[in-house]
């Protein structure tokens, strides 16, 4: 996801004015604005509402910006639930800004995937989506299906293939899958490099952002790019003939967590918020909208969503995670080393 603010900090200060504030019955959350936000409120925010006759006021924010606004505010927390998908919830909850989550008090917890639930204790809130990253592909020009990493390398697609830049989220996950795929480790990413220096030389692009991709998809002769499973969806949306598949080496899958804030008042609330966004019905809603990854195992996705997404015991267990911490501590050097790589 590409990080955004809208006036943040001066819609939490409206948000929060007044001395009418009901700490017991409303709640400050971010969202990621668009059509997320849009989900967000079908999915979740209205049902919880419904339910217990909270109000929830949203603060637009990504994860980066979200993150430096808890930060700043660590002695007076304004967010009660705090919403991330770059792993920002390992440093937050290793900083105090998080408070441990006790499972017993979310009636869903049960139903996740264990990976999904792994660190309540330590502050780390549950992973209620996943945007799984594999092989977006277009089924009617591509020769063949691919079903490997590896098959991002054969030359009959070199020159119809399109890389993502590793400044965008989804693009710097699938270059670490491709680096993993060619021996590499986040030790070692110069495997990747070569990998991508390669297919440049034989005739793929690189492009920054989603909406390029769909312009290469829809206008260049694109066939195939590692990207998110949601994005499938968007091009299939867009009148295209794309497919996602899952690469058998493994699916990177950027977390999408909601996070218990520490030092606020109104924690059973706030409880309550995450636990319906771990429900089976909210999970179902998310892959619906937005082609997101369930991590409810209840949850029951029809067979054109399940396409589109990691679903199931099967589906979830070749998810990896690369350590966010890492990649955040690496991410100035390899972004370097990418662009003297693509610029050679």
């Amino acid at each position: 996801m590409k990080y955004r603010i809208a006036s943040a900090a001066v819609a939490v200060s409206a948000v929060l004015s007044g001395t009418a504030f009901a700490q017991d019955k409303t709640l400050t959350i971010n969202s990621f604005g668009g059509a997320y936000e849009q989900a967000h409120r079908t999915c979740v925010i209205d049902p919880f509402e419904k339910e217990t006759g909270a109000k929830v006021q949203i603060v637009t924010a990504y994860s980066a910006d979200a993150f430096a606004q808890l930060r700043a505010q660590k002695d007076a927390p304004q967010f009660d639930v705090i919403n991330f998908s770059g792993g920002q919830e390992i440093v937050g909850a290793a900083e105090g800004l998080l408070s441990p989550i006790d499972a017993s008090k979310l009636s869903n917890a049960g139903d996740l995937y264990d990976f999904a639930k792994a660190n309540f204790a330590k502050g780390e809130g549950p992973a209620y989506s996943i945007a799984a990253i594999g092989l977006v592909y277009d089924s009617v020009k591509s020769p063949k299906a691919p079903t490997s990493w590896k098959d991002l390398l054969d030359p009959a697609l070199s020159e119809h293939l399109v890389l993502t830049d590793i400044s965008n989220g989804y693009g710097m996950l699938g270059f670490l899958m491709l680096n993993q795929s060619e021996g590499g480790t986040l030790e070692n990413i110069q495997p990747g490099l070569d990998a991508v220096s390669k297919l440049l030389e034989a005739g793929a692009i690189v492009v920054s952002t989603s909406p390029e991709i769909q312009q290469e998809f829809a206008q260049n002769d694109a066939w195939i790019a590692p990207y998110a499973s949601d994005y499938a969806y968007t091009l299939r949306k867009a009148g295209l003939t794309a497919k996602f598949v899952q690469g058998s080496e493994g699916t990177p899958a950027s977390f999408i967590t909601s996070n218990l804030v520490a030092n606020r008042p109104n924690q059973e609330l706030a409880l309550k918020f995450i636990d319906i966004s771990i429900s089976k019905a909210a999970q179902e809603c998310f892959a619906e909208a937005l082609r997101y990854s369930p991590t409810n195992s209840k949850a029951e996705l029809s067979g054109e969503v399940a396409a589109d997404v990691a679903y199931g015991e099967e589906g979830v267990k070749g998810l990896i995670r690369f350590d966010p911490a890492k990649i955040e501590a690496n991410r100035k050097a390899w972004v370097e080393a990418w662009n003297k790589t693509i610029a050679q």
